[in-house]
């Protein structure tokens, strides 16, 4: 199979096939020119030579007659040698021939060209009172300056295309270092190495804007990296514990022989450990699903306001244990996954009434610009948490970090990728007492 032609080469022979095309074109252009000069020229000493022929055989109408003007037609070629001359007579008949071996001359008067052997002839006929007079003259020269004209365009377009070959290639190497320097840089780019950037300032204005992109996949490739590594340490920190508790409640049990009852409520309580595993999976699962743009929510017309009350009802018991008041204002329609909504509002709901204090109040406020306030009473959020609150495992209070198996914390990522599935946004902000998740919803088009 041959090998594929590099861009350098195939920008070279561009270059090379160009120059070619134009210099040949070029000198083409100007042998024709050339030649259509060497004939207007032979044209005009023709004419002027047979000018002065015809006044000289004015009245020659017999080869007798002309007996007496040969010195004359003798003495006005002899001026010029490469000049010959015939006359034929109306019959056809040959009445005078100045040079032996010329061309047979056309029947129809004008300029023709025409050769015998390795001469060339420019010849010139016109009728007289006797029959027919035609010049001859001699152009091998000229054929010879053309001939040599043509093999020093072939010569100079062999040159030029071969020089332009080399030159662009030079330039071409030259031009694309950018582009070996940018090959070279991302073959360094490993897990190891994910700061490395392209130097945009130092590349050529055609190739910035290419270095910007790359240089920006390159900072989304160490965030995600970085986010992936993250990842993994929380799902390793956060399944180590549960696992743990699994393991040692097990190898407790089986230290010694139980009765039924308590291999019963063994198991029961591993079930509960399992099954707080079996949902943190399942958020995960739907977290990664959502990182690859797989949530395609179903749309369909919902009345925003009974989907907050149905959710109110929900958890009004729960309220109620905990003297919470819960409250909803305001009214709304939208396209929407009724699934998947109520799943975010419920994760906001049950973190406003897993952080209101007793006697505090969690109201959800609903705007027909599609803006959802979850807002709660109870103890501020920490600034530096409040751009945090989103991630994956994080919970803002420390000591509920290790040993707690009820939250894993991620309800409200899952919250922010159902939002941002329907077009939305998700922020959280604390003012007078009040801490506020707020959902951006889109308006229909």
């Amino acid at each position: 199979m041959m090998p594929r032609l590099s861009l350098g080469g195939r920008l070279a022979l561009l270059f090379a096939a160009c120059t070619a095309a134009v210099s040949l074109t070029a000198g083409l252009l100007f042998s024709q020119a050339s030649e259509r000069h060497f004939v207007e020229l032979d044209q005009q000493l023709l004419s002027a030579r047979l000018s002065q022929l015809r006044t000289a055989l004015a009245h020659v109408d017999s080869p007798r007659a002309l007996e007496a003007k040969v010195p004359v037609l003798r003495s006005e070629l002899s001026h010029q040698a490469d000049l010959a001359l015939r006359i034929r007579g109306n019959d056809d008949t040959l009445w005078f021939d100045s040079r032996t071996g010329l061309p047979e001359e056309p029947r129809q008067p004008g300029l023709a060209t025409l050769h015998r052997g390795s001469i060339a002839y420019r010849s010139l006929s016109e009728r007289v009172t006797g029959g027919q007079v035609t010049l001859f003259l001699d152009i091998t020269h000229h054929q010879h300056f053309l001939e040599r004209m043509q093999q020093l365009i072939w010569l100079t377009v062999g040159l030029s295309a071969l020089v332009t070959a080399l030159l662009g290639a030079w330039a071409v190497r030259r031009g694309l270092r950018p582009l070996r320097q940018m090959g070279v840089v991302a073959a360094s780019v490993n897990a190891r190495s994910l700061t490395t950037r392209l130097p945009v300032a130092q590349l050529p204005e055609e190739l910035a804007e290419l270095g910007q992109t790359v240089n920006a996949m390159l900072q989304r490739l160490e965030d995600a990296f970085v986010r992936l590594s993250a990842f993994s340490a929380d799902i390793a920190h956060e399944l180590r514990t549960p696992l743990s508790n699994l393991l040692t409640h097990t190898q407790v049990t089986l230290t010694r022989p139980r009765s039924l009852d308590e291999y019963r409520e063994a198991l029961h309580d591993n079930l509960e450990e399992l099954q707080h595993m079996a949902q943190m999976v399942n958020d995960m699962l739907y977290l990664a699903k959502a990182d690859h743009g797989l949530l395609m929510p179903n749309r369909e017309r919902l009345d925003l306001a009974a989907e907050v009350d149905a959710l109110l009802d929900y958890y009004a018991a729960l309220a109620e244990d905990a003297a919470i008041t819960l409250r909803r204002q305001g009214q709304a329609h939208l396209q929407g996954d009724r699934h998947m909504l109520r799943r975010a509002l419920s994760n906001l709901l049950e973190n406003a009434l897993r952080f209101t204090p007793p006697g505090g109040t969690v109201e959800v406020s609903v705007s027909p610009d599609l803006r959802v306030d979850v807002a709660n009473t109870g103890p501020a959020i920490a600034e530096h948490a409040l751009a945090r609150v989103f991630d994956r495992f994080y919970r803002e209070d420390p000591a509920r970090h290790e040993g707690s198996t009820e939250h894993a914390g991620l309800g409200l990522a899952i919250t922010r990728s159902i939002v941002q599935a329907h077009g939305g946004s998700i922020s959280a902000h604390c003012s007078q007492g009040w801490t506020h998740f707020v959902i951006e919803l889109p308006q229909p088009c």
